[in-house]
């Protein structure tokens, strides 16, 4: 099950972010039934979270807070179900940031979703090797989420 909260004061697409979320849970064989929470939130909230967490000041775009370390089954497993956990997006970070890469603000947030949610399934990216599996599975995910909107 996905919730998600928008407690950022911003318009945002929260269907589309369930939506999203629920396509990449299917692409990566995540049970649809693992509980996954989305959360949005203002600058001055991220800002503490990236603090508190991070050790890091100002606010990011995206922080991720694993519950039950689920990860993405090989081909002969059953699909994992549990907790997911959290994903907390700020919107005005990610819309100011979406320019720089080439992205619409609202592409901006999916792809940030989508790493968010690789990081709670145990991605990283501190490492090269890692860095390179981890984009590119996220870039796979979007790319076939856009041919899904795109009806191809």
């Amino acid at each position: 099950m996905i919730d998600i909260n928008n407690e950022s004061g911003e318009v945002a697409d929260e269907q589309g972010l369930v939506a999203l979320a629920t396509f990449a849970m299917e692409q990566l064989r995540i049970h649809p039934q693992a509980d996954l929470n989305i959360v949005l939130v203002d600058e001055q909230t991220m800002a503490n979270y990236h603090e508190r967490y991070m050790d890091l000041p100002g606010p990011t775009d995206v922080m991720s807070f694993p519950m039950d370390e689920l990860r993405a089954p090989d081909d002969d497993q059953d699909p994992p179900l549990g907790i997911l956990g959290d994903i907390v997006l700020c919107p005005q970070v990610t819309s100011r940031q979406a320019a720089e890469n080439g992205r619409r603000p609202d592409e901006e947030a999916e792809y940030l979703l989508i790493h968010g949610l690789l990081h709670l399934l145990g991605h990283d990216h501190a490492e090269p090797d890692e860095k390179a599996v981890m984009f590119g599975l996220n870039d796979k995910i979007i790319a076939a989420w856009q041919r899904r909107r795109l009806g191809a």
